[in-house]
Formats: structure tokens, C-alpha cells, sequence
């Protein structure tokens, strides 16, 4: 009996007998009035389970559940919540779209549920939030985590400490997923010569499923027990064995629950190993190998989040290997030409995940316009005859789930000032317009009321933080001294993200002197909020926050820098919606997208931003800042030289802006931006939009591609493989001659003729593609792509595309003589070209090989 845990539990009254239904049901982490139930049966204890409502209801004291049984106003609220989850849930998914599977490593669907690390991990929670609210033919795929990512404490050096808590299942939002027979739904992957038990559970998102998979079984080896036990955590062959769950056993528990999905989407590489499950079922079929990843390619989808090296996954072939001996074997394969498929063309030592789902998919994008042409030249090798804006590499830009990051009184001033119709209006643009209408003063209030309660949260934070240190009072009275509640006129910026390098959260630490000017001014003065965590092995991202914390502990920033422990979303969400200028400053182009400073646009706080990741596409020159990565080579300069840029901006820009106010101490000038920044990044950025993009552009053609491909038994899949390595073969013979020159000058009416001899080494002409292709010099042509997708692209004004035709001439040495004869749509000078590449009708993308020859 020694330090064992007793629990005595409350009985639940009758007349709230459901509470533990809204508990259950991640619709609370973005429906308000369901969490303010929670919140209102013990506000301390809300805090101290970290806002976990299944935690609380096991807790919470019985004569308190009692009262609320009583008091008909909460009775009242409780049966409104109900109602709404009621009609929320009952709403049939739409049947006409594919099912789509998503797999991902982690999922930030709320604090309460630490399933999450980063940014990754919030973007695959809102993500399946949309498609909830969509209505969307959807399913999810994770992994539980014992502990999953580490509770922060930074002591007053500035040293991080990790602490990692055990999390029972009985305080999560998830349930066994169970078979037709009612027994917990298990499933096995072979590693490493030993088969692995892995179980299911089900977290239900408003109308998603989410399953999730866990190691922690009696019929595993401790070792294996653990596979599952931290996010992120343990060596090189924790990782492989938890993606190996992950991509693998995701596969079999769907197969299991008999879901059977029309497309596969891994978000980032971490799922990969799904391919390969793929494949051995393909090859069950009776297809050969190459037809199998014909097929599976086809029907998978691959989102890129990083530039970041650190953000790919890479093993030693030997542990691959040694991991995967049983499947080598099933797959028929080679050792070595199993290894080629996840190796990178220019690197190939290493097993790399993202290089893996390259391969093995057929539908790949990037999370931004900007990450979308980092990924296309990261990535060019694989097709590397092929110019990187044309290989087929796209993007779609991210954005957020509005209900979760948008603060309450913003929805009811909404409610007040636009209707209720605005949550299903979120994509109209015109909608969002009314905004501009709104009295400033009106609008004023409402983002002070905000400021201001995140203000109060901020200050109780720090206040439980030095209780817990045993601070005294005095030093927390100096540290908060310009965060006051009452009076939120002070400007506050903020800077709130993992402490990564790249994101280099010291940038404006460079000029110390100028930076205590800026934000001691007594006319306009400054406070600077941090919060983020380093990953426990990443030092130099432990070095820069050890580097904040001694700088707000200095007498220079004592109360002006200051630095909040423990950055999660309950925190996030405070942050966005309160600060008054969200700051992000990485290098230039390694932020991939970036979603904080969205979540801050659509509470009307304005960026001061690198042009980088979304905001590229989203800064609008009157909804915030943006900053123009410098043009230098050497990191340093280049540093000073954005840091200077970004003090510049908030010297002379921002803040007199901000400190603007008119007779009744309403910022005018502040507002309008303000106004702007929601108008501009709410229908845009939203994430039912990328909900839409990805359904329109991806998933519809990949399942459409799979039908054609897996049509009478797979004979699409077999005579694309055929045909693949038939051209595979030829190709290196194959070549272009001009036989007519080209006018310089035409003038227009006349019509452009060309002939070209190429020679096909055993293809026929209809296996190619002869292709004349004119992009506008003068007039200058905007040849930029669109902004938030690149799928669904029409063709482009300023550049235009002729194919040749094949005629029933050879050239002396055999080859086919290809002629064009078309008449130029427009005047202008044009840079011209005559390219050859294969072509056949079963592909998903004409450039899908990589092989392109040129004149």
C-alpha cells in the first residue's frame, strides 16, 4: 500500500448525466460554452488538470457537482451544449467525396490532451476540426503516447528542464476501439524478427474518428512496451519502431475496422512505412512490384512541412535491415533495391523517410507558395531532367481552425455585429467585408476587452510560477509591473514559437542598447512576451532561451522582457488573441509556413513578420508588417541587417500607429489595419479553405487516378509499369534536331512553323510529347504562382503552350519529323523553347518521370 494511489470518485447526478459524454468528445476544444461547464464546477481545479474535463469529472468534489444539479441557470447551459452536440453530430458525412486516411505522428486537438509538440502537431488537429465541420468523408491515424511531449520549467539561469508525466488513459478523451465481437481491437507488426502487439483507441473529433495506437500491452517485451511511450523521444531505433507502428499497424487497424479508404494522405514523412504495407498488399493482388507501387503511388498523398534538415527522418541502412527482414522478404525484393527506395538521388547513404513517400506517392505539395518553390528545388533530383517550377511538386497554403483560435468575446461581437452566419461563412470574402462598417469604437473595446483578459492570464501564470519557486512577492511585482488588467494601453509585442535556430528568437537582442530605448520611450513604452520550448536535445535552442531568461532577469528588461514557461496551446491561444503585434523573424525560406501569426490575424492583431511562409502570401501592405529577408550571403550581416529592419519598422511605423489616439483615446489608424488584418486572413487562411483545396486538387484526382489504375484487375497499374520501363530503357538515346530555323521577327497574323527531327530509339511518337513553349519577356509577363494552392491552376497569361504534331516523315537517319503550325496568340517578345518528354495517358502528372530533353 506504500505511496499507492487511492482515487475516490463522484457520483454523477441524474439530471447531468451526460457530462461525461461532453467530456469525451473533443467537440469541447473548440466549443466555449461546453468547456465553461467544466470550468464552472471548480475554476481551480479546471487549472490545476490543465483544463481536462474527463480528469475533472473524476475529481471534482460530489457536493459541488450536487449544487450545479440544482442551480436551473447551469441546468440551462448544460442542455444548450447538449443540443448543440446533438445536431453537430448528427449530420451525415458527405458520401460523395473519396474517404480519406490521414496519418500523422502527433495531434494538438487540445492542452488537456498532450499528444502534440509543435506546430505539426496543431495543424493536424485543426485540420481534422475542418473536417468535421465539413462534413468530410475522413479518418485519422496516430499514435497514444504515455507521456507524450515534456511539461517546461526554466530556472532563473535560463536552463530548460524536461519533466516528462504519465498520462492514464482514463484522463484522455479516447475509448478501446473495439471488433463486431466487443474485444479491444488489437494488431500485430513484425519488427525485427518479433511480432509487436500494438491496441487501438478512439478519440472522437465532433464527427471524426481519430485512432490511435499504443504498445503499452501485456503481450510485448518491456522494450517494445515503450515504443509508444514519448513523443518524439528515445534513440534512432525508438523512432524507426514507433513509425513502423505508426505507417504499418495504422494500416492494419483500418483494415481491421474494415474501413477502407480511397486515399492515403501522410502528413510529413514520419508516416511512410504505410507505403510499404501498401505495397505487400498490392502484391497480393498478384502484381508485380513495379505495377504495386504503380497502384499505391497513385492513391497516396505526401504534404512536406520543413526545409529543415532536422525535420526529415533518416536511418542507417543496417537498421533498416535489421527492422525490416520479414517484409524485405514478403515484398520479393532485393535488399538493395528495397534500401533505393527511400534514398535520395544526390545523397544515397541514408534511409530518408520524406525520400521514401517521394517515391512511393504521386500527388506531393509543400505548405506554402514560398515552401511549395523551396520544396521543388530540395527535392529537384528526383526529376532531374525536369526544371524544378515545372516538377510536380505543389503547394497549399495552410491556415487554422477559426473556432479554436478565435477568443470568445470576438464571437459574440461577431454575433452582434455580422449575425450568427459567419462561422458557415468563413471562405466569403465579401462576408468578412462588413467588418470595414463597424464603428472603431465599438471594435476598439472589444480588442482591449481581449488584450486585457489576456493580460490577467499572463499575470497569473507568472504568479503560480513564482509561488512555485518560492519567489518573493516583490520580484513578481517587478516583473509584471506593465501588465496591468485595468489599464492595457501599454503596447505589447509578442514571440511565441519552439525555440529552433532557424527561428531565431534572439534576432532583436542584437542591438541591446536601441532595443532598451525603443521600449523604455515613457511617451510609447513597450513590453516584450516569449514563450517556446527547445527540444531537450537541441543546445544551441536551449542556449537562446537560456539567453532570454537572463536578459529578463537583468535590471535593464525586468518587467519589459519577459519570458512564460511551459508554452502550450492553452497558452497560444491567449497570446494570439491578446498581444498587439505578433513577431516572427526566421531565416529566410526555412519557415515553411507558420500558422501563430494567422491565429493572431483573425483576432485583429497585427505582423511584423519576415516575408516568409504564409505571410508572403498573406501581408496586404495595410494589414501589418512585412519585412523583406535581406539579400546578403553572410549569416551575420545578414542578421544585423533584418534585426535593424525589424527595430526600424516598430520605431518608426508601428508604434507611433499604435500610441495615435484621438479625443476619445480610440487609435484610428491602429484600427483600420486591424480591421484589415481580419478581413484579408480570415476567408484566406482559414482551414475549411485548405480543407477545400486539398479535396479539390489532391484527394478527388488521386482517387480518380487509383480507379483508372486498379480498373479490370489492375490493368492500368500493370501497362503503366510496362510502359515506364520500356521508356526507362530508351530514354538516354533519345534527342531533338531543328530542321527549319526560326523567324526572329513575325509579324502578327503570320503563323509560326517549325520542324524538329527527333530520334526515339524504339518509342513511337505516341509515346512522347513534342512541345513548344513561349513565355512572355515585353511586355513583362507576372509569372508568380497564385497564392494558397497551385492546383486547379488555368493556363497562365503571358505563357503558352503548342504540341507538335508527328508526321509521316523520317529524317535520313530514321528519325520521326514532328511539324508545328499555329498562329500566335498575342504580341510581345518571348523566350522560347522545344522540349521532348514522355508521355502516356495513365499518368498523374505530365512531367511524373523526370525525363525532358531540349533544344
Amino acid at each position: 500500500m506504500r505511496n499507492s494511489l487511492l482515487e475516490i470518485t463522484p457520483v454523477i447526478p441524474g439530471s447531468l448525466s451526460r457530462l461525461p459524454e461532453l467530456s469525451a468528445n473533443l467537440f469541447f476544444s473548440w466549443h466555449r460554452p461546453t468547456r465553461a461547464l467544466f470550468e464552472d464546477l471548480d475554476p481551480e481545479l479546471w487549472k490545476q488538470t490543465n483544463g481536462n474535463p474527463r480528469l475533472m469529472l473524476r475529481c471534482v468534489n460530489q457536493v459541488r457537482l450536487e449544487r450545479c444539479a440544482r442551480d436551473e441557470q447551469y441546468l440551462t447551459r448544460y442542455a444548450n451544449a447538449l443540443q448543440t452536440l446533438d445536431a453537430y453530430v448528427a449530420v451525415a458525412p458527405a458520401a460523395e467525396g473519396p474517404l480519406v486516411a490521414y496519418f500523422c505522428a502527433e495531434y494538438g486537438f487540445h492542452e488537456s490532451f498532450p499528444i502534440y509538440s509543435g506546430g505539426l502537431g496543431v495543424l493536424a488537429g485543426d485540420y481534422c476540426k475542418a473536417a468535421s465541420d465539413e462534413d468530410a468523408n475522413f479518418v485519422a491515424v496516430g499514435l497514444l503516447y504515455e507521456q507524450g511531449y515534456f511539461t517546461q520549467t526554466v530556472d532563473n539561469d535560463g536552463v530548460q528542464h524536461a519533466e516528462y508525466r504519465e498520462h492514464d488513459p482514463r484522463d484522455l478523451p479516447v475509448e478501446p476501439a473495439r471488433t463486431a465481437a466487443g474485444e479491444w481491437l488489437k494488431v500485430s507488426v513484425r519488427i525485427a524478427a518479433r511480432d509487436v502487439v500494438a491496441r487501438l483507441w478512439r478519440a472522437q473529433v465532433g464527427r471524426v474518428p481519430v485512432y490511435l495506437l499504443d504498445t503499452n500491452c501485456p503481450e510485448n517485451a518491456p522494450s517494445d512496451r515503450d515504443i509508444t511511450h514519448r513523443l518524439y523521444g528515445g534513440d534512432e531505433s525508438t523512432r524507426v519502431r514507433q513509425e513502423m507502428i505508426l505507417g504499418i499497424g495504422g494500416v492494419r487497424a483500418l483494415r481491421a475496422l474494415g474501413v477502407q479508404p480511397a486515399v492515403w494522405h501522410l502528413n510529413e514523412g514520419h508516416a511512410a512505412f504505410l507505403i510499404l504495407e501498401l505495397l505487400r498488399e498490392h502484391l497480393g493482388y498478384g502484381l508485380t512490384f513495379n505495377a504495386a507501387l504503380e497502384a499505391v503511388a497513385a492513391d497516396c498523398v505526401f504534404t512536406t512541412h520543413t526545409p529543415v534538415a532536422a525535420g526529415h527522418d533518416a536511418f542507417s541502412p543496417e537498421l533498416i535491415v535489421q527492422h525490416f527482414e520479414g517484409l524485405i522478404r514478403d515484398l520479393g525484393l532485393p535488399v538493395e533495391r528495397f534500401l533505393e527506395l527511400a534514398r535520395a538521388p544526390s545523397a544515397p547513404g541514408l534511409f530518408n523517410m520524406t525520400r521514401l513517400a517521394l517515391n512511393g506517392t504521386r500527388h506531393v505539395n509543400g505548405v506554402s507558395r514560398m515552401h511549395g518553390a523551396v520544396s521543388e528545388r530540395l527535392y529537384a533530383d528526383e526529376w532531374p531532367e525536369v526544371r524544378p517550377e515545372d516538377n510536380p511538386v505543389g503547394y497549399v497554403t495552410n491556415g487554422v481552425h477559426v473556432p479554436t483560435f478565435l477568443h470568445q468575446r470576438w464571437m459574440e461581437f461577431f454575433d452582434r455585429e455580422l449575425g450568427r452566419e459567419w462561422r458557415e461563412r468563413l471562405r466569403d470574402a465579401e462576408f468578412w467585408s462588413a467588418l470595414e462598417r463597424v464603428p472603431d469604437e465599438r471594435y476598439w473595446a472589444t480588442a482591449q476587452d481581449v488584450k486585457s483578459r489576456m493580460l490577467a492570464n499572463v499575470c497569473e501564470r507568472l504568479q503560480r510560477e513564482y509561488q512555485r519557486k518560492s519567489s518573493s512577492p516583490a520580484q513578481l511585482r517587478q516583473v509584471t509591473r506593465f501588465l496591468d488588467p485595468q489599464r492595457p494601453e501599454v503596447f505589447t509585442l509578442g514571440f511565441a514559437r519552439r525555440f529552433a535556430t532557424y527561428k531565431r528568437g534572439t534576432l532583436l537582442l542584437r542591438d541591446r542598447t536601441r532595443l532598451a530605448r525603443l521600449m523604455k520611450d515613457p511617451e510609447r513604452p513597450v513590453v516584450l512576451l516569449f514563450a517556446g520550448k527547445a527540444h531537450p536535445a537541441d543546445e544551441p535552442g536551449k542556449s537562446v532561451l537560456r539567453e532570454l531568461r537572463q536578459l529578463m532577469m537583468s535590471q535593464e528588461f525586468v518587467g519589459r522582457i519577459i519570458f512564460l514557461e511551459d508554452y502550450d496551446l492553452q497558452l497560444a491561444r491567449s497570446l494570439v488573441s491578446g498581444v498587439d503585434v505578433w513577431l516572427n523573424n526566421p531565416i529566410a525560406p526555412l519557415e515553411a509556413s507558420g500558422t501563430s501569426g494567422i491565429k493572431a490575424a483573425i483576432n485583429g492583431r497585427l505582423n511584423v513578420s519576415i516575408l516568409d511562409g504564409w505571410w508572403a502570401e498573406g501581408w496586404a501592405q495595410d494589414n501589418g508588417w512585412g519585412i523583406p529577408p535581406a539579400s546578403v550571403q553572410d549569416p551575420e550581416r545578414r542578421d544585423a541587417l533584418e534585426a535593424e529592419l525589424i527595430l526600424g519598422v516598430l520605431e518608426e511605423e508601428v508604434l507611433p500607429l499604435y500610441y495615435a489616439r484621438d479625443e476619445r483615446g480610440c487609435p484610428r489608424g491602429w484600427v483600420k489595419y486591424s480591421k484589415r488584418a481580419m478581413t484579408s486572413v480570415i476567408p484566406r487562411f482559414n482551414m475549411r479553405r485548405v480543407l477545400f483545396d486539398y479535396s479539390q486538387g489532391l484527394y478527388t484526382p488521386a482517387a480518380a487516378h487509383y480507379r483508372r489504375l486498379a480498373a479490370d484487375r489492375f490493368t492500368g497499374a500493370r501497362t503503366l509499369a510496362d510502359w515506364k520501363q520500356r521508356v526507362r530503357a530508351a530514354w538516354p538515346k533519345v534527342s531533338l534536331k531543328l530542321l527549319s530555323d526560326v523567324a526572329r521577327d513575325l509579324p502578327r497574323g503570320e503563323r509560326l512553323r517549325l520542324r524538329v527531327a527527333a530520334a526515339l530509339n524504339s518509342l513511337t511518337p505516341a509515346d512522347t510529347r513534342v512541345e513548344f513553349v513561349a513565355r512572355r519577356l515585353l511586355p513583362e509577363a507576372d509569372l508568380s504562382p497564385p497564392p494558397l494552392s497551385s492546383y486547379g491552376l488555368t493556363a497562365r497569361e503571358g505563357v503558352w503552350h503548342a504540341a507538335f504534331t508527328a508526321t509521316d516523315e523520317q529524317d535520313a537517319d530514321g528519325a520521326v519529323i514532328f511539324a508545328l503550325d499555329i498562329e500566335p496568340p498575342e504580341c510581345g517578345q518571348f523566350r522560347t523553347e522545344v522540349r521532348i518528354y514522355p508521355w502516356h495517358e495513365l499518368l498523374s502528372h505530365p512531367y511524373e518521370l523526370g525525363l525532358m530533353k531540349w533544344l
